[in-house]
């Protein structure tokens, strides 16, 4: 039997998951998370074999929430299921920890075969994301703008492109609005744009998907 977490903010998806997952024998369901303090407390209290994991969560997310869950608990298998098919952000939460990265418009199989191949302590991505991260190391050694973006940086990229304002994504990150803002200001100038038009329009160019 593989026992599961299911960390996402969104009821449709966990309920989505949760139909998935009730006609497969041998998985089960242990435990649901909505933010990053759920997260911590299910996997400090939870026998588990598999956390099912969202980025963009209320409270600490991403690879900070990877990072945290990793230094107290370094053998728990993280499969992260993604809606952003960027794969420099999935090579940054592979580096953080993670055990696997797959997107969420993957197939059920897909999702079958990843958490079977975490749960036997293995590693796991999707094929299209392999073949881009493969195709980034010997492409041209200019480093797209928004790899030089730091984890928190990148994440509020992603709320801001997608509508978020400044006070939602403090809420959302458990942040001040004063840091949400200068995490914007400086991933701006890194990316070389003036404004939220070039910002979106970077984003759409460079297959970021919020």
């Amino acid at each position: 039997m593989i026992r599961l977490i299911i960390a996402d903010d969104h009821a449709l998806v966990r309920g989505g998951l949760k139909q998935i997952f009730a006609l497969v024998p041998d998985f089960e369901v242990v435990g649901e998370a909505v933010d990053g303090s759920e997260v911590l407390d299910c996997v400090r209290y939870k026998s588990f074999d598999v956390l099912l994991l969202d980025l963009n969560m209320p409270g600490i997310s991403g690879a900070d929430l990877i990072s945290r869950i990793k230094t107290n608990q370094a053998n728990i298998p993280i499969l992260v299921v993604s809606m952003h098919s960027d794969s420099h952000l999935a090579a940054r939460m592979l580096k953080a920890g993670a055990s696997g990265y797959i997107t969420k418009d993957c197939e059920p199989e897909i999702l079958l075969e990843a958490i079977r191949k975490v749960a036997a302590n293995g590693k796991y991505i999707t094929p299209d994301l392999a073949e881009k991260m493969v195709f980034d190391m010997v492409s041209s050694p200019q480093r797209p703008l928004h790899h030089l973006l730091s984890d928190r940086e990148s994440e509020v990229l992603l709320l801001l492109v997608s509508g978020k304002s400044v006070n939602e994504i403090a809420t959302q990150l458990s942040i001040s609005n004063k840091t949400v803002s200068t995490h914007k200001v400086r991933l701006m100038e890194k990316m070389n744009v003036l404004n939220m038009a070039d910002l979106v329009r970077y984003t759409m160019e460079n297959n970021l998907k919020v």
